[in-house]
């Protein structure tokens, strides 16, 4: 069995992950968890916990909010700790401007996942046809599923995430990037 190790800097991506992996990834793939208390806490002790993880085939996976920063550079750096943390070819992604704006890019997900009515036909309509433009994707969430929130809102949606059918650009660079790395 080949593992895959994910570094999130959140709960809500691996309750998300933990719902959408079993699309695009074969049973005979172990994915693990390794939780952050934020990108601060993820970046500081990225390079330590990769040399010390003791799995010889294990790839990772390095899964992060590109909040206000330049995503080129976020991506970058992340790059860097991975050559430094001795695993080079680390899968690294970000997600623009937070994983909320993937939600967004599926609103039908949405609409299944939390049960609001009359989502998934505004899909197209502006600022939903390009979530990753929107600065506040958490924020915009909420104000449209009031009852969202982030561990159990994300838990809640991820099953329901459509590979194929997501205006967020950022998740269709993840989810190919993931089916290449299951791929190998």
């Amino acid at each position: 069995m080949r593992e895959v190790v994910f570094f999130l800097e959140e709960p809500s991506a691996r309750a998300m992950l933990e719902g959408f992996l079993p699309k695009i990834m074969s049973d005979s793939i172990r994915c693990r968890f390794i939780v952050f208390e934020g990108k601060q806490d993820l970046e500081k002790q990225m390079v330590k916990r990769m040399r010390g993880y003791r799995v010889p085939q294990a790839r990772f996976v390095v899964l992060r909010d590109k909040d206000s920063e330049d995503c080129r550079q976020v991506k970058k750096r992340l790059v860097g700790q991975c050559t430094e943390g001795l695993h080079p070819g680390s899968l690294v992604r970000v997600a623009c401007h937070e994983l909320e704006s993937w939600y967004l890019g599926d609103l039908a997900a949405v609409e299944a996942g939390l049960g609001v009515t009359g989502l998934a036909r505004q899909q197209h309509k502006t600022p939903y046809d390009k979530p990753d433009d929107l600065p506040a994707p958490a924020r915009k969430l909420q104000s449209i599923a009031p009852a969202y929130q982030k561990v159990g809102g994300s838990r809640a949606i991820g099953p329901h995430l459509d590979p194929a059918n997501n205006r967020s650009h950022s998740f269709g660079v993840f989810v190919v990037g993931m089916r290449k790395l299951a791929a190998q």
